[in-house]
């Protein structure tokens, strides 16, 4: 008699378990959906928070770089040392070389760079004491040496 009742009824039992599992497997995969979607809300809310916040860095950097284009155009750029000796300055350096001055004491005396007094001594000294100079005046290129 159990079998009698049993066995017609067990398609229904069959499909009613199934929808039951089905049912089960619909919620918890609806509850996995949700905390994802949590997640998710949390993480761009997060996002979200580190790009204003970047944002800000970014404005800030902006305003300091103009603050600054702005300080380095109203500054005046340095005036360039004065370069080239004219032929009076050239001429009081190798009359005060002649005297016997030294070189730092003419650039200071004269207001001029003491590389280039120096230099100007030493092609000076050159020229004046070249081999064909020294011809021409009838001294011996080996005394100097």
């Amino acid at each position: 008699m159990l079998g009698r009742y049993l066995i017609p009824l067990a398609p229904f039992l069959l499909i009613a378990i199934h929808s039951v599992l089905c049912l089960f497997f619909f919620l918890c995969l609806e509850h996995e959906i949700r905390i994802l979607k949590v997640r998710a809300e949390r993480r761009d809310r997060s996002q979200h928070a580190d790009s204003s916040e970047l944002k800000a860095q970014v404005a800030e950097i902006t305003a300091r770089l103009l603050e600054t284009e702005e300080r380095t155009g109203v500054l005046v750029p340095p005036v360039p040392p004065k370069s080239g000796l004219n032929l009076n300055k050239r001429s009081q350096v190798i009359r005060m070389s002649r005297r016997g001055e030294q070189a730092e004491k003419i650039a200071a005396t004269l207001n001029l760079p003491q590389r280039e007094v120096e230099l100007l001594l030493k092609i000076y000294s050159r020229v004046v004491y070249s081999p064909d100079a020294l011809k021409a005046t009838g001294v011996n290129s080996q005394a100097l040496n």
